[in-house]
């Protein structure tokens, strides 16, 4: 296990330009569902549009689970403190920041003591259990921002028997009851793969895919729409300071 773990100096809001300043105190609007109490409801089994049976051969553990949905609820449920990683997979998106920093929020809000660890650099840090415990401090500059250089991603594959085991020792040893995998169509994959793995060996550790990318290739009846391509599509271009922090963010790969 690598020991590059910590806070790193990430930005200083202090020398923000006046746009930047303005985007952090910026209030965004919410689904209504969000605005006030809420609960989680199963539905019927899922399924898969094309070659169910295929599909549930190659993942036996997780095919069929029930479909989730949220309704208003009269009163908040406070839930248990949770151990919660997130990563970033693959190319950069507008909105990756704030679906951190809105899993951040959430867990403040609503499972107070928890802790969240970013993995560095991709799915390579959830291998190499590379992290960082996110706190308010370090996530206030990145509100409302461009860039994915919070944690940086990466386009690394959890595949082989010996990175899963790697991801496998991460989950136990940060004792993570979860892992938010932001990510495209292939790291969305990716992460099917590693939760139909963590249920095959019953770890605690449930996976979360947030479908991410700009080029509108996520979209199925389940997700409308993924982060990211409507502000590709519409804004983007208009959004030059957003473009450069995500060009100087991304390393090899830009869009």
């Amino acid at each position: 296990m690598a020991a590059e773990n910590g806070p790193s100096p990430g930005r200083l809001a202090s020398v923000y330009s006046e746009v930047q300043t303005s985007r952090l105190h910026h209030a965004l609007r919410f689904p209504s569902v969000l605005c006030s109490q809420f609960s989680l409801v199963n539905g019927p089994p899922s399924s898969a549009t094309g070659n169910p049976d295929e599909i549930a051969k190659l993942f036996p553990n997780l095919f069929g689970q029930p479909s989730a949905t949220l309704v208003p609820a009269k009163e908040a449920v406070e839930g248990k403190a949770l151990k919660v990683g997130v990563v970033l997979s693959g190319g950069q998106a507008p909105g990756g920041h704030n679906v951190i920093c809105g899993i951040f929020d959430f867990l403040q809000e609503h499972a107070k003591g928890s802790t969240m660890y970013g993995f560095k650099g991709g799915p390579e840090g959830v291998m190499k259990c590379k992290y960082v415990e996110l706190n308010t401090d370090f996530v206030y500059p990145y509100r409302n921002q461009g860039g994915f250089d919070m944690i940086c991603s990466g386009r690394d594959k959890i595949e082989t028997p010996e990175q899963f085991k790697q991801a496998e020792d991460t989950a136990n040893k940060l004792e993570l009851d979860g892992l938010v995998v932001i990510g495209g169509d292939d790291s969305n994959t990716n992460a099917c793969l590693i939760a139909e793995y963590f249920r095959g060996k019953n770890l605690k550790t449930r996976v979360i895919g947030c479908p991410k990318t700009i080029d509108g290739d996520l979209k199925c009846h389940e997700v409308p729409t993924s982060f990211g391509f409507d502000t590709a599509c519409k804004i983007y271009s208009e959004m030059i300071g957003n473009v450069m922090t995500d060009a100087r963010s991304s390393g090899k790969y830009y869009h």
